[in-house]
């Protein structure tokens, strides 16, 4: 067992760089983990930052000065986060409470749905099967219905807090591309002066997570404003809610699909009824859903190498367990970043060290 951890470690460890590397991984999850929660809006602007830096160092090279570069960027930014707060966000709340008074009609139809499905199919189901579903789903809405009822009276403190988040964010985005520079003069005084695993990491890092992020945010804005533009023109109820959630879906491969599917499905349903309309909004959605997945992807994430379903799934779970919300949005750069760190760690061709296979 020694000679085998031994080896490993000859294999894998060898390189001083490779265990300060290390170690700075288990101490950044660390933190996350342990102060995740309170440190989220720091690491949520560190993101925020590095994405926007590309956009920065592009302008810098067509010749604009850094500091105006900066301040554009910055205020593009500021500008689409003051228009979701102020423009978006008021109207997506209007329709959720919207929902949520029509929530009691959709029950109502939702019984009279199970009650006919006994008379059409009573060979696959039973009335009394048909009682205990409603039942469970009645069960689990009424929890829900509570969750959102305690919500809206104790989250007056949890308000006040993201009003303080929404203003630091911005702050310290500001600061974090100011002051880029300087930040990562003082980190890298504290790493040994020769790095090239860590150069090569950050520069794989820096391509790949840059595209991709960059590219998710084209693809949220086209995949939901489609979505919103056809369900719009069909008539369908409370499409700027769904319209973003089937935006923000495509951050979260193959899950979010699934999952945002679900609603547009029910609200369609109980919008139109079973029949032609309802299979219209589904060929839509369904289209739209290709469209992304076949044509939109592969040329927006052609340079990005493209991680194995598994391999996503794993780190929407895991990310998501550690740091919630932001985990599971994060989830597929900090794999890629992960990815790039595997890819070019140090690894000797032997697995034994040259000493143990001495008598």
């Amino acid at each position: 067992m020694v000679r085998i951890i031994r080896g490993l470690a000859h294999k894998y460890f060898s390189d001083d760089e490779a265990v300060i590397l290390f170690l700075l991984l288990v101490f950044g999850t660390l933190v996350v983990v342990m102060f995740g929660h309170m440190l989220a809006p720091v690491i949520a602007a560190v993101i925020i930052a590095f994405i926007l830096q590309g956009l920065v160092t592009k302008l810098t090279t067509h010749g604009v000065p850094e500091i105006v570069s900066i301040i554009g960027v910055f205020l593009v930014f500021l500008g689409t986060l003051i228009g979701f707060l102020f423009g978006l966000l008021p109207i997506i709340w209007t329709q959720v409470t919207s929902l949520a008074g029509e929530t009691p009609r959709i029950f109502r139809e939702m019984q009279t749905y199970f009650e006919l499905l006994p008379q059409q199919y009573p060979n696959l189901i039973s009335i009394e099967q048909v009682n205990n579903i409603y039942q469970q789903v009645a069960g689990e809405a009424a929890r829900m219905t509570q969750v959102l009822v305690s919500f809206s009276i104790s989250s007056i403190p949890d308000l006040v807090a993201l009003l303080i988040y929404m203003v630091l964010l911005p702050i310290l985005v500001f600061f974090f591309l100011k002051d880029r520079n300087l930040l990562l003069g003082a980190v890298g005084r504290m790493l040994p002066h020769q790095r090239p695993m860590m150069h090569r990491i950050w520069n794989e890092v820096n391509i790949q997570c840059a595209n991709y992020v960059r590219g998710k945010a084209v693809e949220i804005l086209i995949v939901g404003g489609a979505t919103y533009v056809c369900f719009k023109l069909m008539g369908m109820p409370y499409a700027a809610l769904l319209s973003l959630l089937v935006g923000i879906s495509v951050v979260i491969p193959y899950i979010g699909a699934a999952v945002v599917t679900v609603p547009v499905a029910i609200i369609a349903l109980f919008a139109f009824g079973w029949g032609s309309h309802f299979i219209w909004v589904m060929v839509i959605y369904g289209i739209i859903q290709g469209l992304d997945g076949n044509v939109l992807v592969p040329v927006l994430f052609s340079e990005v190498n493209n991680l194995h379903p598994v391999v996503i799934i794993i780190a929407v779970l895991f990310f998501g367990g550690i740091w919630g919300l932001w985990g599971v949005f994060f989830a597929i750069p900090l794999a890629t970043m992960l990815k790039a760190v595997f890819s070019a760690w140090p690894v000797k061709n032997s697995s034994v060290a040259p000493e143990l296979d001495q008598p």
